[in-house]
């Protein structure tokens, strides 16, 4: 994969809030790593959110038609509305 680079114009908390995860006192040995583990956390969560949504759907997806029941949207109003 070709590597490419991105420049971002950061200031003030921001800024600070970098400074403070690089260098000695930090995780990171320079704003580049930081950034990049940032971007591989945020596609984690994506993934995992995915993931936990295709859980929920997957016993929906593999039910016999007979087991739905049709509803209006007032059906679902009232009943949200009981929670």
């Amino acid at each position: 994969m070709a590597s490419g680079s991105i420049h971002v114009k950061v200031g003030g908390l921001l800024q600070a809030h970098i400074q403070q995860q690089i260098g000695e006192n930090g995780l990171y040995e320079n704003a580049s790593e930081y950034i990049r583990a940032l971007i591989r956390r945020d596609l984690q969560t994506r993934d995992a959110a995915w993931d936990a949504l295709a859980g929920e759907l997957a016993p929906a997806m593999r039910a016999d038609d007979g087991e739905f029941v049709a509803v209006t949207a007032e059906d679902v109003i009232r009943r949200n509305q009981r929670r």
